[in-house]
């Protein structure tokens, strides 16, 4: 069922759509810093998304995402029993997974203070 309205709108929009783009190509990078001090389930790291780094998508999106940095050797992952009594999957970065999130935290924060530069000029001019 689609949704409309301001949300939609805004997604539809240009802009929007590139910040959509610009989240996805983020995500690998934010599941990283999420497992970067331990290993945690995945609705786990869904809420931590969302919360530090406000990027609130759905499962569908996350647990492939998982699912392919695992197969790569970015990441393991352990069935745990819960204290409600369903298991639940923990992930963890590997030591490959470590090394891979360091190097692409370093390029984000060059890659970003060289575009924080340039932009400077845009946004004074817009007084921000």
């Amino acid at each position: 069922m689609a949704r409309s309205g301001p949300a939609e709108a805004f997604v539809d929009s240009p802009i929007g759509k590139w910040e959509v783009q610009l989240r996805k190509g983020c995500l690998e990078l934010a599941i990283f810093g999420c497992l970067w001090s331990g290993k945690l389930y995945g609705l786990e790291i869904l809420r931590r998304l969302e919360s530090d780094a406000d990027l609130v998508l759905s499962a569908g999106t996350v647990y492939p995402l998982l699912s392919r940095l695992k197969a790569e050797g970015l990441l393991k992952s352990e069935w745990v029993e819960g204290d409600a009594g369903h298991p639940r999957k923990y992930y963890q970065l590997t030591a490959a997974g470590r090394r891979r999130a360091m190097e692409m935290a370093k390029l984000w924060t060059r890659f970003s203070a060289n575009l924080k530069g340039l932009l400077s000029p845009v946004l004074k001019e817009d007084g921000k």
